[in-house]
């Protein structure tokens, strides 16, 4: 059976609710949003994408991004909750998600989700390591985020949390052990996000004057990829890796662009799948008995391009390093996620030619 098709109806509370200023962090470029959201608000936007989804047996969810959800005033949210919640009695809307800081979580504030339907949790926990967290000025410790976590679980929500990659002083250890201790606290999702330097932000501060040094796209794609290893292994599911591209967060070389440096990549998340996809074809080519120099792919038409990768990288690597030309041919015989490889030439028929 084909899955359903998923859609997200994002709504934003840029920095309500959230009690300081992390090091890294300016809601108001990450979201794209200057303006308090009203309930007015919320009803347009849940009308406008419901108008704008094609298909009609499909998952639909309204997700509260930005901020700090949970440390709105009780009265702010269930005004906003109500009136997701109405679609979601009207069967319009199937579910709603929030995220929110690991320190704003009581059992009266989850009462309050459950009252309004909320399925989805996520916490912005960014890391597990106190020093790192204190150094980012996060405003809260590990110890936070494993109650929160376990409350959340406790009450029967669906437990999602959120990490970054290249935090100031942050090495690739911490973030493996990050990811270890939050697959302890079993979340059902996770979202990895490369950290960039925003304008008018603390970070960009230590940027400027050299105390910190943003990771390159390279490196980041290759930390993401360790931890989506990590994750999937365990059934943890990566939702998503690197931010979402908007007017301002975008390539530092355009004008608006509120990022001054960092890993921004518009494709960010299919870099990393791409990457994947690279291991796993040179995993089966490797395991050849005869050195190949031709090979085709099969593959189904969903996954050409993290096949050939991101302007045929995949293809140029396995050209260049390994001296191997690949043929790639769709198939809708073949399962979306899957591959089959054929040997066309050995480098014995090469030279015998």
């Amino acid at each position: 059976m084909k899955e359903k098709q998923k859609y997200i109806i994002p709504i934003f509370v840029p920095h309500l609710g959230c009690p300081n200023d992390c090091t890294f962090c300016n809601q108001k470029s990450i979201s794209g949003q200057t303006k308090k959201i009203t309930k007015r608000e919320v009803k347009d936007t849940i009308e406008e994408y419901l108008k704008s989804f094609k298909e009609e047996n499909s998952y639909k969810e309204v997700a509260f991004f930005g901020g700090s959800f949970t440390g709105i005033e009780m009265d702010k949210q269930e005004e906003l909750l109500s009136v997701a919640y109405e679609y979601v009695k009207d069967k319009k809307i199937d579910s709603i998600r929030i995220s929110t800081r690991p320190d704003y979580i009581d059992k009266d504030r989850l009462k309050l989700l459950k009252k309004y339907g909320v399925k989805t949790i996520e916490l912005g926990v960014q890391s597990t390591n106190d020093y790192i967290l204190k150094r980012c000025r996060r405003g809260h410790t590990f110890k936070d985020v494993k109650n929160a976590s376990k409350l959340i679980k406790r009450f029967g929500f669906e437990l999602g949390h959120q990490m970054m990659i290249g935090l100031p002083e942050s090495t690739k250890l911490d973030e493996l052990n990050t990811a270890r201790d939050l697959e302890k606290l079993k979340p059902k999702i996770v979202r990895l996000y490369p950290v960039l330097v925003i304008k008018n932000t603390e970070l960009e501060k230590e940027y400027e004057n050299g105390e910190y040094e943003p990771l390159a796209v390279e490196q980041a794609v290759e930390r993401c990829k360790e931890l989506y290893y990590f994750f999937t292994k365990r059934k943890v599911t990566v939702i998503r890796m690197g931010l979402q591209s908007t007017e301002l967060i975008c390539s530092p070389e355009n004008e608006k662009s509120e990022v001054v440096a960092g890993p921004y990549h518009e494709a960010f998340g299919q870099l990393v799948e791409d990457s994947i996809w690279y291991d796993s074809i040179l995993e089966k080519i490797k395991k050849f008995n005869v050195k190949v120099k031709e090979i085709q792919i099969e593959v189904n038409p969903e996954n050409i391009n993290n096949v050939v990768g991101h302007k045929k990288e995949n293809i140029q690597k396995l050209k260049e390093l390994y001296d191997v030309d690949v043929k790639v041919k769709q198939s809708e015989e073949i399962k979306p996620g899957k591959f089959e490889i054929q040997i066309i030439k050995t480098y014995t028929d090469f030279l015998e030619e």
